[in-house]
């Protein structure tokens, strides 16, 4: 069985880069998740996890994340991804993220309403609702990202 992960942060950035791949892994590192491996999970944080901002976490890891990310090759078009988490205190929260074709702003409100919809739809009372958005016109490729890491 694995360990549930006790620690999260909310990270978002976008960089630009010379292919799709390297535009992500510049987002990445900028998002200070760069230098681990990605576990991409579903959109459940765990209960009792504690929000931890200045969390680092080690080279090489083997991360629990969950994550939104586009990227472009069209100059001057507008991208951006963002994530929230939906929290009630005692209990387990809900994690949602967005990328696409449109402001930070938008895609912000974008993971708000998603996550006040999945707390209806759980008959949970949301208590807290923290979000993390980025976006970015495209120069020539780039990538917008926000993520949740998790951690132990």
């Amino acid at each position: 069985m694995l360990p549930l992960p006790k620690k999260y942060f909310l990270t978002a950035a976008s960089c630009e880069g010379e292919t799709e791949l390297t535009a992500f892994d510049g987002a990445l590192l900028q998002a200070r998740v760069g230098n681990t491996n990605l576990l991409r999970v579903s959109s459940i944080l765990p209960p009792g996890c504690s929000y931890e901002p200045d969390m680092t976490i080690p080279p090489g890891s083997l991360l629990p994340i969950a994550y939104g990310a586009i990227t472009s090759t069209v100059a001057g078009e507008k991208i951006a991804a963002a994530v929230a988490v939906g929290i009630k205190n005692n209990s387990f929260g809900v994690i949602m993220e967005y990328s696409g074709k449109c402001s930070k702003e938008e895609a912000e409100e974008k993971v708000t309403r998603m996550v006040e919809e999945a707390f209806q739809m759980r008959d949970i009372q949301l208590e807290e609702i923290k979000t993390a958005a980025t976006e970015h016109i495209v120069e020539k490729i780039g990538c917008a990202f926000a993520a949740v890491p998790l951690w132990y």
